[in-house]
């Protein structure tokens, strides 16, 4: 997984702060709009883990701040409920034109009413999914009310919201009574799954229930349990973002990749070299995987390194071995660690007679054993670990032939 920093301003030609996460391949199939929270940022540890966890399903994900939020350029002021969906709006119209059009939003609080929002407007959103959402815009209003009445009076006002100072205006409270939030969730008509904490404090459980009660099949709901209004438990955040990624799999249909053909061979690898860099898709008859180089040497380290792999083939044939000699002898051993270091090392350094003196290659083998063993079946173990048949590839003669297909 990696991120990539984007150049998305609003209609008003304020920057807003944004960042698109990317799946380890780099290519997602589907792209994702993730809504932080009123007053928050998508700098917050439930945006980054949501966004995150719904890469691992094969989305790219925007997660940005809204207008006078976070990074974003503009004012708080600015940041009304409206504000919030054209900001949405932009975003969309962002990623169709650099990338590819969402098809998911997904809202955190006020967010996930600013995405059902907004998806009532964008045709290419296909589902919808909130979490610890209000059942109407003006919900937030009792956040600032103590400010309300000096607005009215003197046009502008700062006021504490969580602690931290905003300036509000008399076009911003307003704002929040323009969106009749039940009408527009009833006549949504798309897929809309509604996650909520049974004792979130700040929304309570009966928002959620207004909402799925006015919303129209296909609609789910998940409880969060004991998870709190900012998902500050980060497997809370996580396991809202895997739930999202398994749920809307159901109403996406699925994407064709094109499977490398290995021809009667065991493996092909396949690297596109004026795209990838030096990313390299690999796949065998039932498997596909991947591997990359360092950033040191150029690479984008999206995956393990060519010897990352030689030393993941030594180590699992290693495991394998033991376990299979251990279960035909009955002994009781119950786990295995294999610890692989390669490097290259002198021949002096290592004590080799040879004629005349070079760099080799080294691989340094370490075992950890869990059970009940003594000392002597510790080291048949050992010996046993030097048997399996990677092992015994890599000290041997090895012929490689290498020939040009057509």
């Amino acid at each position: 997984m990696s991120r990539v920093k984007l150049d998305i301003r609003n209609k008003k030609g304020h920057k807003l702060q944004a960042f698109l996460e990317l799946p380890a391949s780099q290519k997602p199939q589907y792209f994702a709009v993730f809504a932080h929270c009123f007053t928050c940022s998508s700098a917050l540890g439930a945006a980054r883990n949501i966004s995150r966890s719904l890469t691992n399903y094969g989305f790219g994900v925007v997660r940005f701040d809204f207008t006078g939020l976070g990074r974003s350029e503009g004012e708080f002021a600015e940041s009304h409920f409206s504000a919030n969906v054209e900001d949405l709006e932009v975003v969309s119209a962002y990623l169709k034109e650099n990338y590819q059009a969402p098809s998911l939003l997904v809202g955190h609080s006020l967010g996930g009413a600013a995405v059902i929002v907004a998806a009532s407007k964008l045709e290419n959103i296909k589902a919808v999914a909130t979490v610890g959402a209000p059942a109407t815009v003006g919900h937030v209003k009792h956040l600032f009310s103590h400010g309300i009445e000096d607005v009215k009076d003197k046009g502008e006002v700062e006021v504490n919201i969580g602690g931290r100072p905003f300036k509000i205006n008399e076009a911003f409270v307003d704002d929040f009574g323009k969106t009749d939030l039940p009408e527009i969730t009833k006549n949504l008509r798309k897929p809309i799954l509604i996650m909520h904490a049974p004792f979130d404090a700040i929304v309570s459980i009966e928002n959620a229930h207004q909402l799925y009660q006015g919303a129209h099949h296909p609609k789910s709901f998940v409880s969060l349990d004991d998870a709190d209004h900012l998902l500050s438990k980060p497997k809370d955040s996580r396991y809202v973002g895997n739930i999202i990624g398994a749920w809307v799999q159901r109403y996406f249909e699925p994407i064709d990749n094109t499977i490398l053909q290995v021809k009667g061979e065991q493996l092909v690898a396949h690297l596109n070299i004026l795209e990838d860099q030096f990313t390299t898709s690999i796949q065998t008859q039932k498997h596909h995987f991947m591997a990359d180089e360092p950033k040191s040497i150029g690479g984008n380290d999206f995956a393990p390194s060519p010897y990352d792999y030689m030393s993941a083939g030594l180590a699992a044939c290693t495991v394998m071995t033991l376990k299979m000699y251990a279960q035909q002898k009955k002994w009781n051993l119950e786990e295995v660690y294999v610890y692989i270091t390669y490097s290259k090392k002198h021949s002096d350094d290592l004590m080799l007679d040879l004629d005349k003196p070079l760099k080799v290659d080294h691989l340094q083998k370490r075992l950890k054993f869990i059970g009940n063993l003594d000392e002597k079946q510790k080291a048949r173990l050992i010996e046993i670990a030097s048997k399996c048949p990677v092992h015994k590839t890599l000290i041997t003669h090895t012929v490689i032939e290498t020939e040009l297909l057509d």
